[in-house]
């Protein structure tokens, strides 16, 4: 017994085991399995190494954007002129990354909170019956003014007649202000910092130059008419019921290569807004909001009322970064071997179970063995013969 556990444990430790191969001679099953073979050797190369750079890890960036705009606005309503600077046209004005430019615009001047009649065809009424308190966005206080044949509110007043958008937009003049655009990321993964003012962007450029995809693809000043027009969209059409642009930075980095390789690309993309006139149907086109700017005149209270239209502008940072590791190497290396062996599972079943021949196959394939079978009504030793594969 003692020379049996020794025996095992010798032939464990000093023999090594190999799978039995059979070289089958057919053509068409060594078609196929060069075939499959190809496949995954087409996959391996162009896929996970080419295509999806599985030799590589991978990392996004921690960003940070700040805007600045430039330009200044006139306009000349009813004989009363404006000039508009980014304080005025700017919500918010703190330089974000998301924020409005204001287009066009309804002003209500001189409001005081007070009771007055609304805006005719608004709330019609014959009668104070129909204005009765609680039945409308306003608080109406239940007369009906005669002189408008409209209910009574509690507001401020006078009411905000916004039936009438300006056409076209009051500050079409928009379209020649610019967009300035500072971005920083980090690579946390692999230690790297980049700015949109990459190396060559320096002030003396900055001062002259203007984005454009061809010509100045690095510049980060951008004309607001140009971003409309790259996004697809109609400047005329979107200065007047506003909309929405979204502006994409890419940063796609290989850091295989030099780090001074690493450098922004910028995508137009219209989000919302009145692209086209067929759009003057749907329910609720383009952009805009409220804003009021209050102020005490002879000790009472006053706003100015502004329903701004504008182009509501998003900018979002996209990155990928990419770096050889040998961890995701051998990984896809691995999985790829792995792969191969559809190439015999495939060929075994042709040869065991589609082949006029597959018997003989089968016979090749496994190897039948003998083994003895004690049989106490025999001699001890004796031997019969039992086939197993």
């Amino acid at each position: 017994m003692k020379s049996q556990i020794t025996s095992a444990i010798s032939d464990f430790f000093l023999e090594y085991e190999t799978p039995r191969q059979v070289l089958v001679k057919n053509r068409r099953v060594g078609v196929v399995c060069r075939l499959i073979q190809l496949g995954v050797l087409v996959y391996i190369i162009g896929w996970v190494f080419i295509y999806e750079k599985g030799y590589q890890s991978t990392d996004t960036a921690v960003s940070s954007i700040f805007t600045k705009m430039k330009g200044v606005g006139y306009t000349n309503v009813n004989g009363t002129e404006r000039v508009w600077d980014v304080a005025d046209y700017v919500f918010p004005p703190q330089g974000d990354s998301s924020f409005v430019v204001m287009t066009n615009y309804i002003i209500t001047e001189g409001q005081s909170m007070g009771k007055c009649p609304e805006l005719k065809g608004s709330h019609n009424c014959s009668s104070d019956a129909d204005c009765e308190g609680g039945g409308y966005k306003r608080e109406m206080t239940g007369v009906c003014v005669n002189s408008t044949k409209t209910c009574e509110v509690l507001t401020w007043c006078p009411v905000e007649d916004d039936h009438h958008i300006p056409k076209p937009a009051l500050l079409t003049s928009a379209e020649n202000y610019t967009l300035f655009i500072k971005n920083f990321i980090t690579f946390p993964l692999f230690e790297v910092t980049r700015s949109n003012l990459v190396e060559g962007i320096d002030s003396a450029y900055i001062s002259k130059c203007l984005y454009h995809p061809d010509d100045a693809p690095l510049c980060p000043i951008f004309k607001l008419g140009d971003i409309v027009k790259l996004s697809g969209f109609n400047f005329d059409l979107i200065a007047q019921m506003g909309g929405g642009i979204g502006i994409v930075v890419d940063w796609t980095c290989n850091f295989d290569l030099n780090v001074k390789h690493c450098k922004p690309t910028y995508k137009f993309h219209g989000l919302y807004g009145n692209p086209d006139e067929k759009d003057n149907a749907k329910a609720s086109v383009g952009y805009n909001f409220r804003y009021a700017k209050y102020y005490v005149e002879d000790k009472i209270k006053k706003r100015t009322l502004l329903k701004v239209f504008g182009i509501r502008i998003d900018i979002i940072v996209q990155s990928l970064a990419r770096k050889f590791d040998i961890i995701p190497t051998l990984t896809a290396i691995g999985s790829g071997v792995g792969i191969f062996g559809v190439a015999t599972v495939v060929c075994d079943l042709m040869l065991l179970y589609l082949l006029p021949k597959r018997e003989f196959y089968k016979d090749m394939k496994f190897k039948y063995a003998e083994t003895y079978v004690q049989d106490p009504e025999t001699e001890p030793g004796s031997m019969e013969t039992e086939l197993s594969k």
